[in-house]
């Protein structure tokens, strides 16, 4: 019978520091993904803010403003009986760290820092934040109030931990980490997690696209299991551009595929998957094995939910898709 998924993956067009616009096309997505039946939503890096806000994150305000807007979205109506991933920026004992918030059913589950800051080309995330050196490792968060009144939480974990349904295991890799040497996709795949999820600011770049997919598929191709990518889309007040082409893969063949650009604000695809693919493909693959028997654990955060559909036996389609990417002429013009 399989063990069936439902994921959507988002591009928005977000900008630096417009709050408000931001929250709206956040809870669009929402409302797309959850229309699609899906029961996980990932969104693009610094969703909440906008990653182009420069030295604004250097400002208390920026921390304060993007935790209102996560209160707004925690309370909504609409984030109800879905695991939310939100990127945003948090300020964790006096040091900034660009972050993914784990929400479901007014709690939050985890706060996971970048491990893996951008410094080469056009970013510069060292200026602004602080790469998440604890590895494996998390300690206590502690809560404002505006977000306990809500939660009733006073602290939640914060640091390199996953997230664990009653159906599967989900991991969390932020933009970098899929780019660097020691992708954590690699780690988190030894230690079974099924679904890698990456919120995403890559800018484009001529062919950039393919460079992305390459990465992408490897990596499900060498591991095993579910890749979704979520990336930007537009401007967000830099002087360069987001493309969106956000996707999914599964043991290295693509799944779903948005545009690479889209005059749209809100862009969501959904994808169908069965666990037991993972699994099954995993398992064939002994020198994998081998290294998974004795890969150190990652802490855990238990969670009674399902990515899974809500009635088990209602059939899910699932269909490959075909890769589809501008030719160099048609990007540049």
């Amino acid at each position: 019978m399989g063990h069936k998924v439902i994921l959507a993956v988002c591009s928005l067009n977000q900008w630096a520091m417009d709050f408000e616009g931001n929250l709206q096309r956040i809870l669009e997505s929402i409302r797309q993904a959850k229309a699609m039946g899906a029961r996980y939503r990932l969104g693009p890096e610094l969703e909440i803010s906008g990653y182009g806000c420069a030295d604004h994150f250097l400002e208390p305000d920026t921390f304060l403003h993007s935790w209102e807007v996560l209160a707004e979205i925690i309370s909504h109506q609409m984030s109800q009986d879905i695991l939310l991933d939100i990127g945003m920026p948090v300020m964790h004992k006096n040091v900034g760290y660009n972050c993914r918030v784990f929400i479901l059913n007014k709690r939050i589950l985890l706060i996971r820092p970048k491990i893996f800051l951008c410094d080469d080309g056009n970013y510069r995330e060292p200026r602004w934040f602080t790469a998440w050196s604890r590895l494996q490792q998390v300690e206590e968060h502690y809560l404002p109030g505006i977000i306990r009144a809500i939660t009733d939480q006073s602290t939640v974990p914060f640091g390199d931990a996953v997230i664990s349904t009653r159906d599967t295991c989900l991991g969390s890799e932020i933009c970098e980490e899929l780019w660097s040497p020691a992708s954590r996709h690699i780690e988190m795949s030894l230690d079974g997690v099924e679904i890698i999820t990456n919120g995403s600011g890559s800018h484009h770049q001529l062919r950039k696209g393919y460079v992305r997919r390459d990465l992408i598929k490897s990596a499900t191709m060498k591991a095993g299991g579910i890749y979704c990518f979520a990336n930007l889309l537009g401007c967000d007040g830099e002087r360069v551009y987001y493309d969106g082409n956000s996707c999914v893969y599964l043991n290295g063949e693509l799944l779903a595929q948005g545009p690479q650009f889209s005059l749209q604000d809100v862009v969501v695809i959904g994808s169908h998957v069965d666990l037991e693919d993972v699994r099954s493909y995993r398992n064939q693959i002994k020198s994998r094995c081998m290294q998974a028997s004795h890969q150190t654990k990652f802490p855990r955060v238990n969670v009674d939910f399902t990515l899974g559909p809500e009635d088990p036996a209602v059939p899910v389609m699932m269909e490959g898709a075909v890769w589809e990417l501008l030719t160099p002429q048609q990007e540049i013009s």
